[in-house]
């Protein structure tokens, strides 16, 4: 929940009230306390705090669905200095629940920008702190684990236990049903550039925007779904394959996306999931689930891929994954399926895929909004699998 209320005027690294800046905290749910000023909306927002390596691309960091409910430590340490432009979104909103940042840019300098990372923090809502060591606060968060949090500012500060006691009496990410909350209310279709080779329906477990701009390019219309549409009506598109988006939360709680993915693969059509969409294909394949200690967040993560060795330098952003090992084989009831991808940091899975080729997916973003394009490829495989089909 945010709760903001309106402010005299903004200054280089943080808001300004009365000529002084106002104060913020953010404060972790063991006790921890960083002070710094308010930056964007002021007042209070509880969530995960989580951090993101990633040096660019803040605004599409901001609009990604996935981040819902956390509240994002930049490690980067300026941020803003490319303002806010109209092109980048990844949807139609900030969902981050807060942002920390270490130096808020004090101008915008990118000829595509058209206001500021501010004025959209501010006109959005979203409660933000500057001016705190964010390397501190990715150490103590890299050491504990990602934890519940909250930023507080102007009339929502208190003592310091008052405070550690809203944090505290928050829902926990673990067991968070956030898919329907980030997802399309109705269907909505994205027209293929040039001639029409394929139609994919996505089930929007909080899409991003790149995505169907991506299958356009190869000459796919997509039909973005919502997150609880059912079997038959995926069926009545008449699609040549499903698509699993990135979405926010815990995959256990998706038992309808589940018994969905499992029924299209018993009709073997084409599947292809990324990111959440890669937690339930998983799941749907047998496997369970568990939530990292802090998750991988940002564009610079290399993955292995099983078999070909190629590596890819991958965008990513979660904080649940799949149990299982470097190329594991494994049995399920649509024929045998094995491990396809893992992170070359830390041998999490970042990939499944059945053994006969008709579905596959993966942890990360090769949608690149923001990050590298070395897994771009994909879209072009899943294009393959649907014109064999």
């Amino acid at each position: 929940m945010t709760q903001a209320s309106q402010r005299d005027s903004v200054g280089g690294g943080g808001r300004v009230t009365g000529g002084r800046k106002t104060k913020a905290a953010l404060v972790l749910e063991d006790g921890r306390v960083f002070r710094g000023t308010a930056f964007g909306a002021e007042g209070q927002t509880l969530g995960e705090a989580v951090f993101c390596t990633a040096m660019t691309g803040y605004q599409e960091t901001l609009t990604d669905p996935s981040y819902d409910r956390q509240i994002v430590v930049a490690t980067a340490p300026q941020i803003g200095n490319t303002g806010w432009n109209d092109e980048d979104d990844e949807s139609g909103k900030i969902w981050v629940a807060g942002y920390a940042v270490r130096d808020p840019s004090r101008v915008s300098s990118n000829w595509r920008a058209n206001g500021t990372l501010q004025d959209q923090l501010d006109r959005q809502n979203v409660v933000g702190i500057a001016g705190i060591d964010t390397r501190a606060v990715v150490r103590h968060l890299r050491t504990r684990g990602s934890m519940k949090a909250g930023i507080f500012s102007g009339a929502a500060l208190a003592a310091d236990d008052e405070l550690l006691a809203r944090v505290n009496g928050q829902a926990s990410m673990l067991g968070a049903d956030l898919a329907e909350e980030v997802s399309t209310d109705g269907m909505y279709t994205i027209e293929p550039v040039g001639e029409h080779r394929f139609t994919v329906v996505a089930v929007d477990l909080g899409i991003k925007t790149n995505t169907p701009r991506m299958f356009a390019e190869r000459g796919v219309r997509t039909h973005v779904v919502p997150s609880n549409t059912s079997l038959d009506d995926i069926l009545a598109l008449n699609p040549n394959g499903v698509f699993l988006s990135n979405g926010p939360g815990d995959p256990a709680t998706q038992t309808g996306a589940i018994a969905l993915t499992q029924g299209v693969l018993e009709r073997g059509i084409p599947l292809f999931g990324i990111c959440f969409g890669n937690q339930i294909l998983g799941r749907a394949l047998g496997r369970n689930t568990y939530k990292m200690k802090f998750g991988h967040r940002g564009i610079n993560i290399p993955v292995v891929e099983e078999g070909t060795g190629r590596i890819s330098i991958t965008a990513q952003n979660h904080g649940f994954a799949l149990e299982g090992e470097k190329g594991e084989v494994f049995d399920t009831p649509f024929g045998k399926a094995q491990v396809s991808h893992i992170c070359a940091n830390d041998g999490t899975v970042e990939g499944v895929r059945l053994i006969d080729g008709r579905a596959f997916s993966v942890q990360y973003h090769p949608e690149a909004a923001a990050g590298p394009h070395d897994a771009a490829y994909l879209f072009d495989r899943f294009a393959g699998l649907m014109e064999g089909a």
